[in-house]
């Protein structure tokens, strides 16, 4: 696996991000990204089903699509990477990796997991992009993401709603200690222009990581190591197909190109709903 897909990191860096470009083309895509789990049950949401046609019975589809699918569409990517894998074909491959580790990504960042997403319920508007951008633009340089050999799961939704749950348990601390420290810090250094742009300062954004105690770099080398994992369960799924004959194929021309998936590129309606910074 490592000499296929390093053969084409640059499409995989390159296209890691369509799903979120999907978001202003596909009204379907924006709800798998997030889910809202305070809107289903209290902590610790034992009661919340893991499996979609459990959920759908329990809820109804509209409610869960409502307020966010992103464990069940992860669960639904790694079928369609596993079935990639076991049909050989490379454009599949890629482009199925790239949309799943968008995905476990985006369940591994606390403020994916909640209704109020960016702040918007308790004063703090900004603070999604602050965390899940701000942050790692500054100090990411300095971080390890050396995180390991990949690791077969033996069950991928389980693994997949710890992932959530994980992300939920850290959501209280990435609110309250930016309110801790927006009530101590001068106001007039809390932000800094930056081309044409107001933005959290270099100081407020050191204090804050401080007080997340690494919180950030732990999550993102979680989520490397997790889209790892799951690129290789799918591959151990498929029946570990040898992927030697695949690493010279050149990618294609329409797979370069692909950002909305073939079956909905029909649909155009704006949809500017999500977990947005």
């Amino acid at each position: 696996m490592i000499p296929f897909y390093k053969r084409n990191i640059e499409y995989l860096t390159a296209h890691s991000v369509d799903p979120d470009r999907r978001r202003y083309s596909d009204p379907k895509e924006a709800v798998r990204h997030y889910i809202d789990l305070e809107h289903y049950s209290n902590e610790p949401f034992d009661s919340i089903p893991r499996f979609w046609k459990d959920a759908v019975a329990k809820y109804s589809e509209d409610t869960l699509q409502e307020h966010g699918i992103v464990p069940w569409h992860i669960s639904l990517m790694i079928l369609r990477l596993t079935d990639a894998f076991r049909e050989m074909n490379p454009d599949k491959i890629l482009y199925q990796s790239a949309n799943l580790g968008h995905y476990i990504a985006d369940a591994h960042v606390p403020l994916h997991t909640t209704e109020n997403y960016n702040g918007q319920k308790t004063n703090q508007r900004g603070i999604h992009g602050f965390w899940e951008t701000r942050l790692p633009e500054l100090f990411s340089e300095n971080w390890n993401f050396l995180v390991g050999r990949a690791k077969y799961i033996q069950k991928t939704d389980k693994e997949i709603w710890k992932i959530i749950l994980d992300s939920n348990a850290a959501k209280d601390s990435v609110l309250t200690l930016e309110a801790k420290l927006n009530s101590e810090w001068p106001t007039d250094t809390k932000y800094i222009i930056k081309k044409n742009k107001k933005v959290y300062s270099p100081e407020y954004s050191a204090a804050y990581d401080k007080l997340l105690n690494g919180m950030v770099e732990r999550r993102m080398r979680e989520s490397i190591l997790s889209v790892g994992n799951f690129w290789y369960t799918a591959w151990v799924n498929a029946g570990q197909p040898n992927l030697s004959s695949l690493i010279e194929r050149q990618v294609s021309d329409s797979l370069k190109n692909a950002v909305i998936e073939p079956e909905q590129k029909e649909n155009k309606k704006d949809n500017l709903k999500g977990h947005e910074d």
